[in-house]
């Protein structure tokens, strides 16, 4: 049994400020070392037996990811993208619906 890996990468990192900004959140930040947090979770991701996983983030941060994932040679193939952050239950439900239909 395979298993969709799910990244949410919304939000806006406030609580991280002045680092982290509305256009550029603390999940797209080198915080540690050359990667983001989202390079880096998704690389981790590469040494497990699963499907290409799914990054769920807000519209405005579209190309952010796109170019994230290009750097680490990953294709940006499984973005959703949410017009306006609402939480984690919105997020979840999106990925869920257009994902996995058939469940």
């Amino acid at each position: 049994m395979s298993f969709l890996p799910v990244i949410m990468a919304g939000g806006t990192g406030s609580r991280l400020w002045p680092l982290s900004r509305e256009y550029h959140p603390k999940q797209f930040l080198s915080v540690e070392g050359k990667l983001s947090m989202l390079q880096n979770t998704i690389k981790r991701l590469a040494s497990l037996s699963t499907e290409e996983p799914v990054v769920i983030c807000n519209d405005r941060h579209r190309f952010l990811v796109a170019e994230q994932l290009r750097e680490i040679d990953k294709l940006a193939n499984n973005i959703i993208l949410e017009p306006v952050g609402r939480n984690t239950a919105p997020a979840i439900r999106s990925c869920r619906v257009l994902c996995a239909p058939e469940c």
